[in-house]
This record gives structure tokens, C-alpha cells and sequence, in this order.
């Protein structure tokens, strides 16, 4: 038994180095640090993970006519590590091998269908929620494995007197070298995977610290403020050249002196237009890729990200090195970070231009329907997801600059009543950000509606029902939002909520028309109803809340 477990350990170390020199190749850590896997990729990992397996098998330990090995260490890794997909594959390819490897021996069907077993049991330990480390469950997983196969080899293998032989000679030494071997694979594995969140975490710090020394150059974008924020992201990093383009020229740059790379130069629409086209994000590895005219030039890789102004894709960012293959994964990831912060606040600036907007006398109308709080509001709402949750203060922000839009274009006609409809759900998509589950809605809207209806009629009731009825009541609501069609030409619009209910001497005021033609809600909508059609608002106060509900009809005319 101590000749067995020597040949196994010195097995377990050779496949313990091979281990370690392969996870430590920059090409194999770039293939096991990406975000996602396709199916090709996971089938070269099953087949690394099968060469584990099958070397396992010929540097196995011959014991009375059977073969000692620790194949299921390349198995059970691949399988804990990547997958049901890796670890099946992987265990049917080194479990067929196993049987044609020693297809005589009393063992090797036994040996063969427990490496093919060892792939399921892998596929089931990624596949449960885990209270401990991976390596654990591998240790675990390793002995129960072999006692399977020792189980298999009793039952299958004859002549009976030679398996029970087999099996009380090798099952202490083989249990201890294949789960120790197990441990120690996903361990190395593992430390690749950490140093990857840590590059990412490291990066994710880096992007912030180059968002806040950028944040002044973004409240007013133009040529200077941009050569400033490459400036700051070119010595902030390792980077041989930093640039931002739009779809034809060179924005600005800094870094390594190469005019065809300098600023006002004509982009390379092969390279750049294709992130354009695309909105995904490029790696050029080296300087034939990147085409530069200049065949002095030193920058030999680039990665370049899409920077985004709402849904559309206005600049890029590039990051060069003067290394082919430069780019590495945690370049990668700051280009991504800087990416996502930048058109973030490209977009606060776009929202910030608005903002100075609000204090101009032209837009009267935005200033007659909206409360200034609520645009500042809005701000503040935007400011404290843009650290948090960018994506979601993206989102905010096209939204805002929606309902800012349409309240300054829209003020003073008539619209289709799909875009009324969308401008209530931008501001609606804000409130619900500010004040969280706090506010419901609900939509009951026929689709296909037709029709062309006064601008800002909608919205005025619907903020009334979520400030008046839901919000001030302190506890949840819920604001229900219906557009129903009563003809072709007529819709009837009902907007109600669980709050307050509307004051008796606002309905009394309303009907009188004692109400100052200036104020904003109520007031105006009834008004401008009335004027247009004949008819104001209904307002019904219900047990719990307000139904306010109005006819909307098909009318071409300009207030």
C-alpha cells in the first residue's frame, strides 16, 4: 500500500505543475477570465480538462491487473469549476479513454464508468446552492467518487477474490491523492478567478477616481474640456495614449506624439465605425489592426468603447498600449468602467443644459406644468444612483430629458396621444425612482389608440393623484391609469388613487370657475377642457381615494 500511495502522489504532482504552469500562461488566463463562455469555449475547456483525465490515466500505478490513477482530478475540477457541460463532457471523453486503455484488465470497465459518473456528480455539485468553498465540495466529491468506483469494481469485476484484493489495496491511497488533487486543482484555478474580481475591484476604484477629477470638464463639453479628460485619464493609467472621437475625426488626444492618432485627424472607419455601428466595444492586438498610416508608430494595441448620449452611441474612447496584446483583462474593464461613468455624465450634462434652460422666460409653459422642486428633485434622484447603479441613472436621465423635451416642444398644440402617453410614463419612471415601492401604478391603456389630443392634458391629474393623494397620505399607494377607447374619435381617460381624495372647496372652485387662471393642475387641464370640448373634469371622492376621469376627442386645432 506504501509503494501504491507513493506512485500516486508522484503522479498528483505531476498533475499538480502541469496545473500551475498552465494556469499561469497569459493565454490560458485570458480564456478562464472571461465574463462569458460560449459553446465552442466550453468544449475546449472540457477537453483541457479531459487531457487532465487522460494523463491521469498513464500515470496510473498497475495493482494486480488494474490501473490506480487520479483521472477524476481533471473531471471533478472542470466540472465544479465550469460546469454541468465541462464536467460531463470531460468525464465521458476520459472514461471512454480509460476503458480503451486498458480494455482487458479486470477493472476497466468499472474505472470507465465511474469517470463518466464522476462528470455528473461534478455537474451536481455546480448546480446546488453551496454554503462552502468549492474545494470543500471537490474533497467531499473525490472520496465519494472513489468509493463508487470501488463499490463498481467489486460488482462488475471478476475474478471476485482479485477485485476485493484490488480494492483493499488502493481505496485508502487512491481516496487521498484524487481528492487532495481536486482540492489543490481548484484552488490554482480559483486564484485565477480572484485575482480577476481583484483587477476588476482595483478598476472599478480607478474608474471612479478618474470620474471625479472629470466631472467639472463634463458640465460644458467641447474640444478643451475633452483634451483635459484624456489628459487626466492618460496619467492616471499605465497607458501609452488616451483619445475620444466622434464618428469622423479625432475629438483629442494625449499621450506617445503620432499625428495620424492627433487631434482633427479623420478616424478610421474599418476600426471606430464599427463601434459605431455596432455599440459594442473593440480590441485592436496589434498596429496592422489598428492600420495606423504612420509605420513608426509606436502604439501597437488599442481598445476602443462606444461612450453613449441615451440610446445612441455619439463618441468613442480609446486606450492605447505600446505592447502587442496590450490590452489585458484589466484594461479592459477600466475602458468598460470609463465608458459607462462618461456617458453617464455626458447625460447629467445634457440634463444640467436643461436645467439653466428652466430659468429662461421662452419656456413659459414648462414653468406653467411643472413645480421647480420637481426638476430638482429629479436632479438629486439622478445624482445619488450615477455612483450606485449607473445604468439606472442613464435610464433616469433619458427619461427627465423625455419629459423636459416634450413639455418644451409640445406646450402649445396638439399631439399624437402615443407621445402624451410617453411623456407620462418618463415622469412617472421618476417618481417611482425617487420614492420606491412607496408608489404603485398600474396601467390599463387599449393599444392602437388613434388620436390627436391637446399636449399636457394627462400628466397635470396624474402628478396631482401621486403628490396630493398618494404621498401625502405617508404610507403606500397606488395610482390606477386608464385610456380607454369609446370610439374611433373618443377616448376616456380615468386617473385613481387610494389617497386623501380631493378638498370639497376644490371641486366647489372648479365648477365656479373661482380658481386663479394661473395656478397649474387641475385648474388648467379643466379649464382648457372645457374651452376645447365643452366639458371639464369629473371628480368623484370614493371611500378611499379619487377618481378623476375626462373625454378626449379627435380635433384638429391649436390652442
Amino acid at each position: 500500500m506504501f509503494e501504491i500511495a507513493k506512485n500516486l502522489i508522484n503522479s498528483l504532482n505531476f498533475v499538480i505543475i502541469i496545473t500551475f504552469i498552465i494556469s499561469n500562461l497569459p493565454a490560458f488566463k485570458r480564456f478562464i477570465q472571461k465574463d462569458e463562455y460560449s459553446r465552442f469555449d466550453l468544449v475546449i475547456l472540457g477537453i483541457i480538462f479531459s487531457f487532465f483525465g487522460i494523463a491521469g490515466t498513464y500515470l496510473g500505478t498497475n495493482v494486480n491487473g488494474a490501473v490506480a490513477s487520479t483521472r477524476i482530478i481533471g473531471v471533478m475540477a472542470g466540472g465544479i469549476l465550469y460546469g454541468p457541460f465541462v464536467g460531463i463532457v470531460s468525464g465521458i471523453i476520459t472514461g471512454i479513454h480509460r476503458i480503451l486503455y486498458d480494455i482487458q484488465g479486470i477493472t476497466s470497465i468499472a474505472c470507465g464508468l465511474t469517470t463518466m459518473i464522476a462528470g455528473f456528480v461534478s455537474a451536481f455539485i455546480y448546480t446546488r446552492d453551496r454554503k462552502y468553498s468549492k474545494w470543500v465540495y471537490g474533497l467531499i466529491g473525490g472520496i465519494f467518487v472513489v468509493s463508487i468506483e470501488m463499490l463498481l469494481v467489486l460488482f462488475i469485476s471478476r475474478p471476485t477474490y482479485m477485485a476485493f484484493n484490488i480494492v483493499k489495496s488502493i481505496y485508502l491511497p487512491l481516496s487521498f491523492a484524487n481528492a487532495i488533487g481536486i482540492c489543490i486543482v481548484i484552488l490554482l484555478i480559483q486564484k485565477i478567478f480572484d485575482e480577476k474580481d481583484q483587477a476588476s475591484a482595483i478598476q472599478a476604484q480607478l474608474s471612479l477616481e478618474i470620474a471625479n477629477k472629470t466631472l467639472p470638464y463634463f458640465r460644458d463639453i467641447n474640444d478643451e474640456s475633452l483634451q483635459k479628460i484624456c489628459s487626466i485619464i492618460k496619467d492616471s493609467t499605465d497607458l501609452a495614449a488616451v483619445s475620444i472621437t466622434d464618428k469622423h475625426r479625432v475629438l483629442a488626444y494625449s499621450g506617445l506624439d503620432c499625428d495620424y492618432h492627433s487631434k482633427k485627424h479623420p478616424i478610421n472607419p474599418l476600426t471606430t465605425g464599427t463601434v459605431f455601428d455596432t455599440g459594442k466595444h473593440l480590441i485592436l492586438n496589434t498596429s496592422e489592426e489598428i492600420k495606423c498610416q504612420n509605420l513608426d508608430c509606436n502604439l501597437k494595441s488599442c481598445i476602443i468603447v462606444p461612450l453613449y448620449e441615451g440610446n445612441e452611441v455619439t463618441k468613442t474612447l480609446k486606450l492605447y498600449s505600446t505592447k502587442e496584446k496590450g490590452i489585458s483583462y484589466t484594461h479592459e474593464k477600466l475602458a468598460l468602467g470609463l465608458s459607462q461613468l462618461m456617458s453617464t455624465q455626458m447625460e447629467l450634462s445634457k440634463v444640467t443644459n436643461l436645467k439653466a434652460l428652466a430659468s429662461k422666460a421662452e419656456i413659459k409653459a414648462l414653468q406653467a406644468q411643472i413645480n421647480p422642486h420637481f426638476l430638482f428633485n429629479s436632479l438629486n434622484t439622478i445624482v445619488s444612483f450615477v455612483r450606485i447603479n449607473p445604468d439606472k441613472a442613464r435610464e433616469l436621465i433619458v427619461n427627465l430629458s423625455v419629459f423636459l423635451r416634450y413639455n418644451i416642444e409640445e406646450s402649445n398644440g396638439f399631439v399624437d396621444i402615443s407621445k402624451e402617453i410617453e411623456q407620462v410614463k418618463a415622469y412617472i419612471a421618476i417618481e417611482q425612482a425617487r420614492f420606491g415601492d412607496k408608489l404603485k401604478i398600474e396601467y390599463d391603456i387599449d393599444k392602437d389608440i388613434k388620436l390627436t389630443i391637446p399636449s399636457l392634458i394627462i400628466q397635470p391629474i396624474v402628478e396631482n393623484a401621486i403628490k396630493h393623494g398618494v404621498l401625502e397620505s405617508k404610507g403606500k399607494g397606488k395610482v390606477v391609469i386608464s385610456i380607454k377607447k369609446q370610439s374611433e374619435n373618443s377616448v376616456l381617460v380615468t386617473i385613481e388613487d387610494d389617497g386623501f381624495g380631493v378638498p370639497g372647496e376644490v371641486i366647489d372652485s372648479l365648477s365656479s370657475e373661482t380658481q386663479s387662471q394661473n395656478k397649474i393642475g387641475m385648474a388648467n387641464v379643466h379649464n382648457r377642457l372645457k374651452h376645447l370640448y365643452g366639458h371639464g373634469l369629473k371628480i368623484e371622492n370614493l371611500k378611499i381615494g379619487t377618481k378623476i376621469s375626462f373625454v378626449l376627442k379627435q380635433k384638429e386645432a391649436v390652442l
